[in-house]
């Protein structure tokens, strides 16, 4: 998968106040923190993390300037907080990425075909979209692609029903059901009755 690049300078600064004074000026405070390194308070450019959600990135190479040397390191976005009025957002954080450690990482499913059910009248429902796995990050992949052409009214795909590439392992549950294709509704004998008792439309 691609690495996005995002360079981040270290908050001099904690707390309320001058959290808030860098996102007056179009900063998102933001830390670092990892397994084999201490937490680091970061600033990031709002514009810069957001045109690098839109690119689609999952490791991010974030470059920090600590005024005295610069640093590289891998990392993943592991929460972003927004604002849930403005949609700003309100706080990063990036961990640490060993590419020598399995990881876990949340994949989004990508649903193929059109079910059988379908063309039976059946209504496909989603209730995944993403899988939780651990892997290396080297053999993420960056989807899951599921075959739905084959389920009928009442057929339910499940996480245990996907194949995955050798070194990923699911998380999820195995019983879990990621997409199923249910009946379409029909009209009730109690809905009949009540229609029948309606009063009959005035006549012009």
């Amino acid at each position: 998968m691609e690495t996005g690049e995002l360079r981040a300078c270290i908050r001099k600064e904690s707390g309320k106040g001058p959290a808030r004074r860098l996102r007056e000026k179009g900063l998102v405070p933001a830390v670092f923190y990892g397994p084999r390194t201490e937490t680091v308070p970061l600033s990031i450019n709002s514009s810069d993390l957001l045109k690098l959600l839109r690119g689609g990135h999952t490791f991010i190479k974030l470059v920090i300037d600590d005024e005295r040397r610069k640093m590289e390191k891998f990392s993943v976005l592991k929460e972003l907080q927004t604002n849930p009025v403005t949609g700003r957002f309100f706080h990063a954080d990036f961990c640490e990425i060993n590419m020598a450690d399995a990881f876990v990482f949340e994949i989004p499913i990508h649903f193929t075909g059109k079910p059988v059910g379908v063309e039976e009248e059946g209504n496909l429902q989603h209730l995944k979209r993403e899988l939780k796995v651990s892997c290396l990050p080297a053999v993420l992949p960056e989807f899951i692609e599921v075959d739905v052409s084959g389920l009928h009214i009442g057929d339910a795909m499940r996480v245990q029903d996907i194949k995955l590439v050798d070194g990923v392992t699911v998380l999820d549950p195995g019983d879990a059901v990621i997409a199923t294709v249910t009946a379409p509704k029909c009209v009730t004998e109690v809905e009949k009755e009540e229609e029948s008792e309606l009063p009959p439309e005035k006549k012009e």
